[in-house]
């Protein structure tokens, strides 16, 4: 009996090594995929013209429809200090504030749907000295909750007003007085739910009630059950190594940020584990992210969300007033309309941009997703991917036959 179960066991793992699980994003032609390749190609001359004009360094641009990377191409430079290096697809970035989907999001929504978090939640119930908003006229005090923090309609200020005042009062690498600052010093803006504020400190108190509840770091988190569960290669917060990864700015002494997150709250506070900036990943992991929420949550048979929670990620909330229109955790047309371009249906378009030249668009309507990766703040924070950012996306939605 014991020699039989070994060889069952045996056998078993042969297959599986014969046959190993399918990772990686699936490639395609854009023909096969209801797309005019001429038309595609025209992304070509419009990142050689942002190049051109100085406005980025280099980039890696992928189109992914139908769960297919049909477009990926590098342009340009790695790095142009202190050596010029080519640019290759294979780069990784500094997502810079994309962080907050891809990482922070994911993973947050993830505990919504275990129910280990609700979205009605105030924050002060997971930290009691969370304060609330005050109405300077009545007194009344409304509460901050979590689905306010992913909306960014929470009030909360929009960035610590000096990170360098900030390090000399409580020190680098001190999350924990960042937690209570931002509990009761940061500002409260407005009456949560009626305006909208993009904060990146919504997104820290969000890893901080991440980390509460799960005992674990945010950067852990999402490392095992985002990106290890989708098959990522090359996503990771707090990279090893500098190798493959594109540098941004140059700092005063002369040296270049180069896999440390560029983000002065990310770096120096939060010690690169950070919910509003950290993540650095390349076209092809980003690629197979997309495919899976373009399909529900799950890609390669590998889920991360179910498909009521990405439904329910990307739909506005309707309790807030109608100037928010942010989902939750990601931009809409109406929050964020320079990275949508001209021509794809706007009413379901999701999306986020980062700081540094990254962005990334998903339109539902068409199964197209484009990642645009730049690093506009290399050598020096100059450059600009904005123009950059919705000419692709004219010209990919453009591309689209059936």
């Amino acid at each position: 009996m014991y020699s039989k179960t070994l060889t069952i066991l045996a056998a078993t793992l042969c297959l599986a090594a014969c046959h190993p699980a399918e990772t990686g994003i699936r490639r395609s032609t854009p023909y096969r995929q209801g797309m005019d390749e001429s038309i595609l190609a025209r992304i070509d001359s419009t990142v050689n013209a942002s190049i051109a004009d100085g406005d980025i360094p280099g980039a890696v641009v992928g189109v992914v429809r139908n769960g297919t990377l049909v477009y990926e191409k590098a342009f340009g430079n790695k790095a142009v200090y202190p050596e010029v290096e080519p640019m290759t697809v294979e780069t990784m970035f500094d997502l810079a504030s994309v962080s907050k989907c891809v990482g922070t999001t994911l993973s947050f929504m993830q505990l919504v749907e275990q129910g280990q978090v609700r979205l009605v939640d105030p924050v002060k119930y997971y930290f009691p000295d969370f304060q609330p908003w005050t109405d300077p006229e009545t007194g009344e005090q409304v509460d901050i909750k979590v689905q306010d923090l992913l909306t960014h309609s929470s009030g909360l200020d929009a960035y610590l007003p000096n990170v360098a005042a900030y390090v000399q009062e409580f020190g680098p690498n001190s999350p924990e007085s960042l937690l209570r600052y931002i509990c009761t010093r940061t500002g409260r803006n407005f009456r949560p739910g009626t305006q909208q504020l993009y904060s990146c400190l919504n997104f820290i108190t969000l890893q901080f009630i991440l980390e509460k509840v799960t005992g674990e770091r945010l950067c852990d988190y999402a490392q095992l059950h985002v990106f290890d569960a989708l098959g990522l290669k090359h996503t990771c917060y707090l990279p090893l190594t500098m190798e493959n990864i594109a540098p941004t700015e140059v700092q005063p002494d002369g040296s270049v940020l180069r896999g440390q997150v560029h983000d002065p709250i990310a770096r120096l506070v939060n010690a690169g584990n950070s919910g509003n900036a950290g993540v650095f990943s390349n076209v092809e992991d980003l690629a197979v992210i997309s495919a899976a929420l373009l399909n529900g949550g799950s890609y390669n048979g590998q889920r991360v969300l179910q498909p009521l929670t990405v439904q329910k990620m990307f739909t506005v909330p309707a309790t807030n007033a109608p100037e928010v229109a942010r989902a939750l955790g990601w931009d809409t047309y109406y929050t964020g309309p320079y990275t949508s371009g001209d021509i794809f249906p706007l009413e379901q378009l999701r999306g986020h941009t980062g700081y540094t030249g990254t962005s990334i668009l998903l339109s539902p309507d068409t199964n197209t997703a484009v990642i645009v990766l730049a690093h506009r703040v290399h050598p020096v924070d100059e450059g600009s991917a904005s123009r950059l950012r919705s000419t692709v996306a004219s010209i990919v939605a453009a591309s689209i036959l059936r």
